[in-house]
């Protein structure tokens, strides 16, 4: 079905669930939190499709991909465990984990378009008006995410220092 190997299921079905896990962060935290239930299973389903992209993977970018989305993963869940980055920790964590989430979803919704339906998938040229449609509607989105939370961790910073000051007074 699709044209879907028996590895490229286990790549596939494996990094689904990092899509609403990620979804769900983002709403509820507003961004991508490592240090949860949520965050551990997102690992796992990350490394899951980033690990299983090289064994399914067709063309050279998707190597690059995979390779990156590892990088990124690692680095955006070691961060937070190296305070020789103090503050900028917190705004790199969130950068490098919601760039997993982007080279997830690029190639995700990228595939789905090139396969879906089955037989007659919406698009076949690489350059259809969807597809970069699509692909440029994520990277929108992830710029515009992008900047949210880091107004927001800005904010909360702010709110601490704020709060902290004026506990100093109160005593």
């Amino acid at each position: 079905m699709f044209g879907i190997t028996p590895v490229g299921w286990i790549h596939t079905l494996g990094s689904l669930p990092a899509i609403p896990l990620a979804g769900y962060m983002f709403v509820r935290h507003g961004r991508i939190v490592p240090r949860s239930a949520p965050g551990v299973a997102y690992l796992v389903a990350m490394l899951t499709g980033a690990v299983t992209a090289f064994l399914v993977a067709k063309q050279p970018v998707s190597y690059g991909f995979g390779a990156v989305t590892i990088l990124l993963l690692l680095a955006g869940y070691g961060i937070g465990h190296m305070p020789i980055f103090g503050r900028s920790g917190r705004y790199l964590e969130a950068i490098f984990l919601t760039m997993t989430v982007f080279l997830l979803m690029l190639p995700a919704a990228t595939e789905t378009l090139r396969r879906v339906p089955d037989g007659h998938p919406l698009v076949t040229d690489p350059h259809a008006p969807l597809l970069v449609g699509t692909q440029s509607g994520l990277l929108i989105c992830l710029v515009i995410g992008l900047t949210v939370q880091i107004i927001s961790l800005r904010r909360r910073a702010r709110d601490v220092a704020h709060a902290n000051h004026e506990a100093v007074i109160a005593e």
